[in-house]
């Protein structure tokens, strides 16, 4: 399984809520404890937004990567406070913006670019039996969505597969779209058959009457499961039925898909394609993916004719891209949180999400509403049912007490801060030890550090903290009797690797990982570029709350809210326990996560040229599993 990423808080793993605004004015070419039912307030006030949006003809409110975060960020840690909203919350947001747009006579759509597996306790606390996401789900089809497009985290698993073919797609009326994505059913006549898990396109038209053609496109991921399938999408593009798609030209073409927005992805493929037969269509373009550990939320508004894009509120390069001058691409990411007014920007945010916390002062700012009449009673009910299935998921089941926040970058590794540490250092190998015979022999533990994929703070630690911290499931396995010397050198080999090509050994890594799903590399690179611009002066400071900090493809200052950036430290690939103090031909246990095997092997014979080791070196370890090491090790020294 791939790292996820959180939501809704800074994540909602991603929702974000991005405003941007296209005119035709100007152009911009380049124990137990509770689940709160309401927003939660944090103890420093948060500041308010400081302009109002600017509406278009055609407004368009996206969404991605919300990877269960649907109760929003709980934490008092900062940025956790300024992540805090919920789904119910976001409900109502929407609510209200539907009635402003009906009030000026303007359109606006909900469009959502996928991931809404894999994140949190919401997602994946469902008891034996159960589906990944499937309840949680049932809360966002109360939203009033016009178009969907599937994500990656949809699809590593055939049984979600299935189950957002059978029991999500349909809510959406034909609307959830999976152009390049299908999945092998059985049809009633017990044939076996490649289907679409939505539909490959929809045609539409807009309240206002403006007709719209929509694909929902999947990046060329390769770590699908069984049954289902990955068109890339240069293939796509020369299928009938998308030449027959995009034949009649619509006024304009949304594309909504999960994936990167940046001139390399495969979004200028599906551009190009369109562009052939409709060169002036505007077309505009909603991402995801690469910067998911923060959804958001993007309002953009367009005017119609299409004259050009400007965007009021100026996004950060990496989120915004024009491909010509009548279309603009947008992905709603971490780095659009402060992009937008705060309650716009106020996403909540998972590891790989933000949904924008609406507090009240922003409730109040872009809504017209005040904290007693902002919430809608579909709002109140959604926050409510999603509280009551936290407790039905017994999610705030408490393994302990954190006593101090541990981080995966914002902390040096190794040190006393460092999640990463506290994982392989302490938890991994005490709760490997647990009723295992073999505790006795000295060990070597190897892991790849992006299976850490949220932090965790000071206070409850729940078993909703332990999903979203750790939420893939791995088995951890072991060669026995591998000399000292030689399991030494695996983990810079490991590291390594990436960078010594001459070794030909995991060539282009980043791609690699890219289409398996991992994105961690950009998100991580983007924030140690904040910190690097001005971290340490802006925290010293002290005037400025903890946040992201961006900068603007487009002229004047982009960030409605200043914040201090994180503190960012470099983390490795790969991570290891402490080696055991043992004579450098002892044999030893080298134990690995499963979901690393491949390249471990790969490194092992490239360090060693006295045995080749093969997949049938390799046994079970253990029958504790990666997503539940650190419950164990807080339940034995938290309390």
């Amino acid at each position: 399984m791939p790292m996820f990423i959180p939501s809704f808080s800074p994540s909602l793993g991603l929702v974000a809520l991005l405003a941007a605004a296209v005119s035709s004015a100007t152009a911009c070419e380049d124990g137990h404890t509770q689940f709160h039912a309401k927003v939660f307030t944090p103890s420093i006030p948060l500041p308010p937004p400081t302009r109002q949006l600017d509406w278009g003809d055609i407004n368009i409110i996206h969404t991605t990567d919300s990877h269960g975060w649907l109760l929003g960020h709980q934490k008092t840690s900062y940025p956790e406070p300024n992540y805090s909203g919920t789904l119910g919350d976001f409900a109502s947001f929407v609510a209200h913006m539907k009635e402003i747009a009906i009030e000026r006579d303007v359109d606006l759509l909900l469009v959502d670019s996928g991931d809404l597996h894999d994140g949190t306790g919401l997602t994946d606390g469902f008891p034996a039996g159960g589906i990944d996401a499937h309840d949680a789900n049932q809360f966002i089809k109360q939203l009033p969505y016009d178009v969907m497009a599937i994500g990656n985290h949809e699809l590593y698993v055939y049984a979600n597969a299935l189950d957002m073919h059978r029991n999500f797609a349909p809510s959406l009326k034909g609307r959830y779209l999976s152009s390049n994505a299908n999945i092998t059913v059985f049809n009633e006549n017990g044939q076996a058959v490649s289907v679409p898990v939505g539909e490959r396109f929809a045609k539409f038209k807009t309240r206002k009457g403006r007709k719209v053609t929509s694909l929902g496109v999947l990046f060329n991921f390769t770590r699908n499961s069984h049954n289902t399938t990955i068109q890339k999408v240069s293939d796509m593009v020369k299928e009938n039925w998308f030449v027959d798609a995009i034949e009649e030209e619509p006024d304009f073409f949304l594309l909504v898909g999960h994936m990167p927005i940046d001139l390399d992805s495969e979004w200028s493929i599906v551009f190009n394609a369109v562009r052939a037969v409709h060169p002036t269509t505007p077309i505009l373009i909603f991402g995801g993916m690469s910067l998911s550990l923060s959804n958001q939320r993007i309002l953009l508004t367009v005017d119609i004719p299409f004259v050009a894009l400007a965007s009021i509120l100026k996004f950060p390069k990496i989120l915004t891209v024009q491909l010509d001058g009548r279309s603009m691409s947008l992905e709603s990411g971490s780095t659009l949180l402060d992009r937008m007014d705060e309650a716009v920007k106020k996403i909540l945010r998972s590891a790989a999400g933000i949904w924008t916390q609406i507090v009240p002062p922003s409730r109040k700012f872009h809504t017209g509403k005040n904290e007693f009449d902002y919430d809608t009673l579909q709002g109140e009910n959604i926050t409510m049912g999603l509280k009551q299935l936290a407790e039905k998921f017994d999610l705030s089941f408490q393994f302990g007490i954190a006593p101090h926040d541990f981080t995966i970058s914002q902390a040096p590794f190794p040190s006393n801060g460092s999640l990463l540490s506290l994982y392989i250092e302490n938890a991994v190998p005490a709760a490997l030890a647990i009723n295992n015979t073999r505790a006795s022999i000295p060990n070597l533990v190897i892991t790849n550090s992006g299976a850490q994929r949220f932090d965790i703070y000071s206070g409850p630690f729940t078993r909703n903290d332990q999903l979203t911290a750790s939420p893939f499931v791995n088995t951890f396995l072991f060669i026995p009797n591998v000399p000292f010397s030689v399991a030494s050198k695996v983990l810079q080999g490991l590291n390594d690797a990436g960078e010594n090509q001459s070794r030909g050994l995991l060539k282009s890594r980043e791609r690699e990982l890219y289409g398996s799903g991992y994105v961690d590399m950009i998100y991580n690179r983007w924030l140690a570029e904040q910190d690097r611009r001005g971290g340490l002066e802006r925290r010293a400071a002290q005037n400025l709350t903890l946040g992201y900090v961006t900068t603007d493809a487009c002229p004047g200052v982009g960030d409605d809210i200043l914040h201090a950036p994180l503190p960012s430290y470099s983390i490795p690939e790969f991570i290891s326990s402490i080696p055991p103090v043992v004579a450098d031909d002892a044999p030893i246990d080298l134990i690995f996560v499963s979901f690393i095997e491949t390249d471990l092997l790969q490194i092992l014979n490239s360090v060693q040229t006295d045995k080749t080791f093969v997949t049938a070196d390799v046994s079970l370890y253990s029958s504790v599993l990666s997503n539940e090491v650190l419950g164990l090790y807080a339940q034995y020294n938290w309390n």
